[in-house]
């Protein structure tokens, strides 16, 4: 809160009761007090808004579905008749997820309804001022509000109740039958922490529907197959809270094209078909409903809706030990836990602070950095462009900042941009043939990156666009002992002399034929990444298993592969990068090539940038006072501040098992002037964990360029 300039601090017990009389402060060690904290009336304030509308709303008026030309919506059909329109926006809470399906066209919209409860009192014999704060009371799951001189208190129990599981959901807005047993919990909680409402006469129990969706965020944005279709709804019991700022964005997607900052958490474009089971979306809404008032520790993964997405290897990896997460449904291990080490222990292992999980990941880094380790990495998303003749090199080359038309076989790192230069999608791009390319992006960009490319590609044209995901198992090959492993298995020289960096062959390894085998590891670690027909793939993974043997190889995580990529500075879409964030603002110009010879998306910005300076930058940041094993670990979205001033916040951080210290990853941004190294030089940082300032030294490289160019200096300086 303090980062986005709200008031609040953190208050004693005395101070609560001087607050809020009713409120019992003898179990309490404090609370947090938002001062400028507000409540409206929700009925109060859509009348406001429906007065002020310059169009007529129609009530009571059924919406039978979505009219569609040429994948643009034309219309709406209601039981009043036909109405035209060039844009649709599904606001429809509990009912958005039919409506969607019941167009010509069906758009996935994951949410599914919960019953919700809440109770309203008689007033009370001395009414609360108005000024009286709203409280929230999370470890008894309750919040608790003033209510026409009584009060209305309600609360996210661990045990919801999903409804309209079958069939058709209810046609009005209507409260469902009370259940006083169900909302027993509650009750206790409410009075354990009011012990005076005890004698005040209840008016009603409350029970109305609610629509959650599967990551406890609001589903917005256009949908990416019927074009002016938007979506704002599953609000997971914020609406009026959130609905303002949601509107707004909402307002500037359809106006402008995109919301004027970055909402990818919110967009509809995160979520696939895949998370629009009835079944997964149930099962899941009663996983979610509790964890609004859970204590969500760092890493922490969804128990619902798993195993839903899985490798070849996966039945493989889990009886060697592998625990899970999972992204974009797909299953990905975290890290291995050896034979003899305590699993339930591990699996339970929820902190701030130093986790269990550390020495396992510390092992897998040491053999990634000096033997050799295998990270199954085929949940990224994986395309193939194709055309008869040059077209798709044109297209991309127009897509892509980056220069395409290089050599058959090379790996070329780039990203789409959009028109204010900032990343739209990040990816490595191989060149096939002279006629087709190869393109592997980040796990949850399979929807939002498969919109942007049908968006901006020719509509008539011969171009070929293939969603190739499910067709390859990636199996990430890291470590200086990599290049014996691979070199015993296709019985070909492996070398850089051979196989330089950045470079693709398709080879044979073991008995299977095709596999695309590139040198790169995405951790700047040396080593290959395999792309293997998902019917070799376990053949495969057993001949690296058995072959590497004597090369000390073993399993590793994407734990491992975080700690690796982060002391390399290496930034992540989604993580670090977003459509806000240009290539000059962290450091990858030379993943831009303005003087191609094509003209591309976000050029002319660039252009611009180069020439006014940036004015945030991308940094990383080695904690140097703080103390592993007993300070609060630095996670991610961390205040950073510089000679005492806020000026940003961390997006990634991960210990440094090289270095023996934390680094964080973030923004430097700056209002008064470009940022420039001598800026980044001048400044002193720290690093802000849960209140406490840790110091920091910021670097633009790293500190494996820093080792080099001092080695070299070194050198220069004794003569070599």
């Amino acid at each position: 809160l303090r980062m986005k300039g709200i008031p609040c601090e953190i208050i004693t017990p005395k101070h609560v009761a001087e607050l809020h009389p009713l409120i019992n402060i003898h179990d309490l060690v404090g609370a947090m007090y938002v001062p400028d904290d507000a409540v409206v009336s929700t009925a109060d304030v859509t009348l406001a808004l429906v007065n002020a509308a310059q169009q007529k709303v129609h009530e009571h008026t059924t919406v039978n579905h979505v009219l569609v030309e040429k994948g643009h919506v034309s219309g709406v059909d209601t039981d009043r008749g036909q109405v035209e329109c060039e844009y649709f926006v599904n606001c429809a809470g509990q009912w958005a997820y039919e409506l969607g399906l019941s167009n010509e066209s069906p758009v996935s919209i994951p949410l599914h309804a919960c019953e919700h409860f809440y109770l309203l009192t008689q007033p009370l014999q001395s009414p609360l001022q108005d000024t009286t704060p709203t409280v929230v009371d999370p470890d008894g799951r309750i919040y608790i509000r003033n209510w026409q001189g009584g009060i209305l208190s309600g609360g996210f129990e661990k045990n919801p109740k999903p409804i309209f599981t079958e069939g058709r959901n209810q046609l009005e807005i209507q409260n469902l039958h009370e259940d006083w047993d169900h909302f027993e919990p509650l009750l206790t909680a409410l009075l354990r922490r009011m012990p005076s409402l005890e004698q005040l006469e209840i008016l009603r129990l409350v029970n109305c529907p609610e629509a959650f969706t599967p990551d406890m965020r609001c589903v917005m944005g256009e949908s990416p197959t019927l074009l002016h279709y938007f979506t704002l709804a599953g609000m997971n019991s914020q609406g009026c809270s959130l609905g303002g700022g949601a509107g707004k964005f909402l307002a500037e997607w359809m106006v402008y094209g995109y919301p004027l900052d970055n909402v990818w958490p919110l967009d509809i474009k995160r979520f696939g078909a895949l998370q629009s089971s009835r079944t997964f979306l149930r099962h899941r809404v009663m996983e979610v409903m509790p964890l609004i008032y859970d204590l969500k520790v760092p890493r922490w993964d969804f128990q619902t809706g798993r195993q839903l997405r899985t490798s070849p290897l996966y039945d493989r990896l889990d009886t060697q030990g592998a625990r899970w997460m999972e992204k974009h449904g797909f299953e990905r291990a975290k890290y291995f836990v050896p034979p003899g080490k305590d699993l339930l222990a591990l699996d339970q292992s929820k902190t701030f602070y130093k986790p269990d999980w550390f020495d396992i990941v510390g092992s897998e880094v040491k053999c990634c950095k000096e033997a050799v380790c295998v990270i199954d990495m085929s949940s990224f998303t994986k395309f193939e462009i194709s055309s008869p003749g040059d077209q798709a090199l044109e297209t991309l080359q127009y897509l892509f900042s980056n220069d395409l038309d290089v050599p058959v076989g090379h790996i070329v790192h780039t990203g789409m941009l959009n028109e204010g230069g900032g990343y739209e999608n990040d990816c490595s791009i191989v060149r096939i043939n002279k006629r087709s390319f190869f393109m592997i992006s980040p796990t949850d960009q399979q929807v939002h990156c498969w919109s942007w490319l049908r968006e901006h590609m020719p509509s008539s044209s011969d171009l070929f666009l293939e969603d190739v995901t499910w067709k390859y198992t990636a199996l990430n090959l890291i470590g200086p002992r990599a290049v014996d492993v691979l070199s015993e298995l296709s019985y070909a020289p492996m070398t850089p002399e051979h196989f330089p960096s950045l470079f693709c062959k398709e080879m044979s390894v073991g008995y299977a034929n095709g596999i695309r085998v590139m040198s790169m590891t995405h951790t700047g670690e040396p080593g290959f990444t395999l792309y293997i027909p998902i019917e070799y793939a376990l053949h495969v993974y057993n001949e690296l298993m058995s072959v590497g043997q004597k090369y000390g190889i073993r399993n590793a995580g994407y734990y491992a592969l975080r700690s690796l990529r982060i002391e390399k500075f290496f930034a992540f879409w989604g993580q670090d990068l977003d459509a806000f964030t240009t290539p000059l603002e962290c450091g990858r110009e030379f993943r831009v090539k303005l003087d191609k010879g094509y003209d591309f998306i976000g050029r002319e910005a660039l252009l611009k940038q180069r020439k006014e300076g940036i004015f945030k930058r991308f940094t990383m940041f080695i904690l140097e006072d703080h103390d592993t094993d007993l300070d609060l670990w630095p996670w991610w979205g961390e205040p950073i501040y510089r000679n005492g001033e806020h000026v940003g916040k961390t997006t990634s951080s991960a210990y440094s098992y090289t270095l023996g210290r934390h680094v964080c990853l973030g923004f430097i941004h700056s209002n008064q002037q470009p940022i420039t190294p001598e800026f980044i030089n001048r400044g002193e940082y720290h690093i802000d964990i849960a209140g406490q300032r840790f110091k920091a030294k910021a670097k633009l490289y790293p500190f494996s360029s820093l080792f080099t160019l001092r080695r070299r200096k070194d050198e220069m300086d004794i003569g070599f």
